[in-house]
């Protein structure tokens, strides 16, 4: 009987080992994603149950600025970001000396011109006052999207990913360039009917209720190269975790909740 008894115990034991090696094996991993508000964190909720599926626990932190997701991906605080577009890494990483690499392109988002005293680029007059954001990074962008619509001209040879306002080299509107609003303060500025016309990055217009297709006097085109990224610190862009969650992110289910929700303001990419 005590025999029996001492086997049952240990029976029990090695049981109980057995299942705590077994949960161990089925515990979820997590991953810790930054992003902006919109529409970078509504499309990771929606990828966050398909994670799941894949013992893949998604945990999404969210910024309001361009500057602290990169400083918490830099420090281990996250395992990436998702709120950035190329050109904008690769001046962080020159900047602040990063060892950052993109995992995979997801959205573009056109940006776009608004105006609350003008139904059209055209309608602008002499002298216009333009506001845009104070981050360099995206003034290329900016400037690009003024020269396409007949605005300005850069100077030949200019880099139109880099240049800046001292790179135009044409203006015959005289236009007067004010860039020193942070990007995540341009909504309010346009509420508030400063300037003649602002231009807003897409996921701080959808933040505070503007329509681009419908709002903005001009938009940027969806050819743009300005694809927004999973960046990850360099040598993690193979985890497993990290291409599952761009393949998520790719596949036809969340690819088709973009287009469905934001009608062409957010645009989905698959490279």
């Amino acid at each position: 009987m005590k025999f029996k008894r001492i086997a049952g115990i240990l029976g029990a034991g090695v049981l109980a080992l057995s299942l705590a090696a077994c949960g161990a094996n089925n515990k979820d991993k997590e991953l810790v994603v930054g992003a902006s508000n919109v529409p970078h964190a509504v499309i990771l909720e929606q990828a966050k149950p398909i994670l799941k599926k894949e013992g893949i626990n998604l945990k999404i932190v969210k910024f309001q600025d361009y500057v602290l997701p990169n400083k918490a991906l830099a420090s281990k605080e996250l395992d990436a970001n998702y709120f950035q577009h190329i050109p904008y890494l690769e001046s962080q990483m020159k900047e602040n000396g990063y060892k950052f690499e993109n995992a995979g392109g997801i959205h573009i988002e056109p940006i776009g011109v608004y105006s609350k005293k003008y139904k059209s680029l055209d309608d602008l007059p002499d002298g216009a006052k333009i506001i845009m954001s104070s981050s360099v990074a995206d003034h290329g962008r900016m400037l690009s999207l003024l020269q396409h619509e007949g605005l300005i001209k850069l100077k030949a040879g200019v880099d139109p990913t880099t240049a800046q306002i001292k790179d135009i080299a044409e203006n015959p509107k005289h236009l007067k360039f004010e860039a020193n609003v942070d990007a995540g303060m341009l909504p309010k500025v346009y509420q508030n009917n400063e300037g003649d016309a602002v231009l807003i990055n897409t996921n701080y217009a959808i933040d505070a209720g503007l329509n681009p297709m419908k709002d903005a006097i001009a938009l940027e085109g969806k050819d743009s190269p300005y694809v927004n990224i999973i960046a990850v610190r360099k040598g993690d862009k193979n985890k497993k975790e990290i291409k599952e969650l761009v393949k998520v992110l790719h596949s036809k289910e969340i690819q088709d909740f973009i287009i469905k929700k934001y009608k062409g303001a957010v645009v989905p990419v698959s490279q």
